[in-house]
């Protein structure tokens, strides 16, 4: 299942023009468990490690799908390369590839987690386990920022695009905008420039091309729609119906065992409400953590 040994960021790789062999869903459990392990840096190292397993190295999915994808997960709410596995396992096998995927993002971090909070508690105090956990902040800074370089440089492909980053930066850290605004925000300026500009505007317009060479992929610029991935009016109401029914019933279920005022019951409605409000990916949930941890504390 291994091809070639990763490409550099400079130096793309110029696959075979074959197209490769059609992954099983067992191939895509490895993975994807591989995957969970391996995925540090937050949503833009996650998201730049997804890039470079499934579109420079295996092929599974074209750079264009990939950040055709991408841009609708930044829009949603809540934690978007998780967003992005799940729809990509989803894609390629049905809805089990979306349970493997998304399961697998998360869960080998959670056991990962919970054993470094242990050993925090255990031995935070001791000068050598601080500073290895000191020494890991910078570390990761700079996975995040060579992430988001790399991602950000195949999709701002001119000097609009590069204004519009800019703008929006200023915006989300010098005047404190909602995200919601900026996303809307950005769409106008989109659809004017669409108007005046199409060339600067279009999907793939601008300097440098989205394909870098790395050879065909199994979802590849003009693969078909899956059959189960076309829209459908009764599907998308009996999913929602069923993600209504599985979290109602466990919000009643922590609500008889501990009452709603639980610890339990109170971290999950709490974390519905981030789920569908924190905009602009897993980064907001930790300032919307840090105003609840504030209030609380101050409470």
């Amino acid at each position: 299942m291994e091809n070639a040994s990763p490409p550099s960021s400079q130096q793309p790789v110029f696959a075979s023009h074959t197209p490769p062999a059609s992954v099983s869903l067992a191939q895509a459990f490895w993975f994807w468990l591989k995957l969970g392990f391996i995925s540090f840096g937050g949503p833009a190292g996650q998201i730049a490690i997804m890039h470079n397993e499934l579109v420079e190295r295996r092929r599974w999915i074209s750079e264009k799908r990939i950040l055709h994808a991408l841009n609708y997960c930044m829009v949603l709410p809540g934690p978007e390369a998780q967003q992005l596995a799940t729809y990509i396992g989803w894609l390629m096998h049905r809805s089990w590839g979306g349970l493997v995927a998304g399961g697998l993002f998360v869960l080998p971090s959670l056991f990962i987690l919970i054993g470094l909070s242990w050993i925090y508690l255990a031995f935070g105090e001791l000068p050598v386990v601080a500073g290895i956990f000191y020494g890991i902040k910078p570390a990761v800074t700079a996975v995040v920022l060579h992430a988001a370089w790399r991602i950000g440089g195949r999709v701002l492909k001119n000097a609009w695009l590069w204004a519009v980053a800019a703008a929006a930066f200023v915006g989300i850290f010098a005047l404190q905008l909602p995200f919601p605004a900026i996303v809307l925000g950005a769409a106008l300026v989109g659809y004017v420039g669409g108007k005046l500009r199409p060339a600067a505007f279009a999907v793939g317009g601008g300097h440098g091309g989205g394909d870098k060479g790395y050879g065909p992929a199994l979802i590849d610029d003009n693969t078909p729609t899956p059959p189960h991935a076309v829209f459908s009016r009764s599907r998308l109401i009996r999913m929602v119906l069923m993600a209504l029914v599985l979290w109602v019933g466990a919000m009643v279920a922590l609500g008889l065992l501990w009452g709603w005022q639980g610890t339990l019951s109170q971290m999950a409605w709490f974390f519905t409400k981030a789920a569908l409000l924190t905009f602009g990916g897993a980064y907001a949930v930790c300032p919307m953590s840090t105003r609840v941890r504030s209030s609380t504390t101050s409470g």
